[in-house]
């Protein structure tokens, strides 16, 4: 983490819930997800029972609870990618890496998370690794795709 965490915390106005989502947006961009300190410590900040955070931060799907792998990858199931078989996708994801949507490989290498919908429609099925969109992929060359990540030095 590159800010520390007190850091960011400290911009925010003491007892202002109104600026919850925000912090907690800007917590997870610098962490990768949200942790119970880090419930504790917003909670004290702006005057709001840990309790209350967490429920608010589990309404809302983009908040992720465990720490991503180091490569994140993001199957998109909007409506376009499931026409062009973002199922079958995600299930050789699955095979593959031997995780399910929201979990972690024991190794911390990959991360796998099934989102509403990525954007790139025309392209569809699309993953993206970390933020890389890969297009139409079959499951043959997701295979491929994920072996040269597995290769990359750490």
């Amino acid at each position: 983490m590159s800010v520390p965490l007190e850091d960011l915390v400290s911009k925010y106005e003491k007892g202002s819930s109104e600026s919850l989502l925000s912090l907690l947006q800007e917590i997870q961009d610098e962490m990768g997800y949200l942790n119970e300190e880090v419930i504790t410590m917003v909670g004290e900040r702006l005057n709001l029972p840990a309790s209350k955070v967490y429920g608010i931060a589990t309404f809302f799907d983009q908040f992720r609870f465990t720490a991503p792998g180091r490569y994140h990858i993001r199957v998109c199931r909007g409506t376009a990618c499931h026409m062009n078989g973002s199922m079958n996708v995600l299930k050789a994801v699955e095979r593959l890496l031997k995780i399910t949507d929201g979990q972690t490989t024991r190794d911390g290498f990959f991360s796998l998370e099934a989102v509403s919908c990525i954007g790139a429609c025309s392209n569809g099925p699309v993953v993206s690794i970390n933020g890389l969109f890969f297009n139409a992929l079959t499951a043959d060359e997701l295979a491929k795709v994920l072996d040269n990540y597995r290769k990359k030095p750490q």
